[in-house]
């Protein structure tokens, strides 16, 4: 893990709100570069957050678990 650079990964669609406080948003994000350029993964972003924008991820292996309805 000495990799200190990041993957950019564009948000394709939002899914919906998460977290206790509902701050967090989970979406779904096309990664853009490294080997696993061109998978679409579902993440979870603390922030506000757009279609478009384009995320910085440090481990395009973990994938968020989907929401579940309460």
């Amino acid at each position: 893990m000495g990799d200190d650079t990041g993957v950019p990964a564009e948000v394709k669609e939002i899914l919906g709100k998460t977290g206790v406080y509902g701050e967090i948003y989970q979406v779904m994000a096309k990664v853009l570069e490294g080997s696993d350029k061109g998978r679409v993964m579902r993440r979870n972003v603390k922030g506000p957050i757009k279609v478009g924008d384009v995320l910085v991820l440090l481990d395009t292996k973990t994938e968020a678990k989907p929401i579940r309805a309460r």
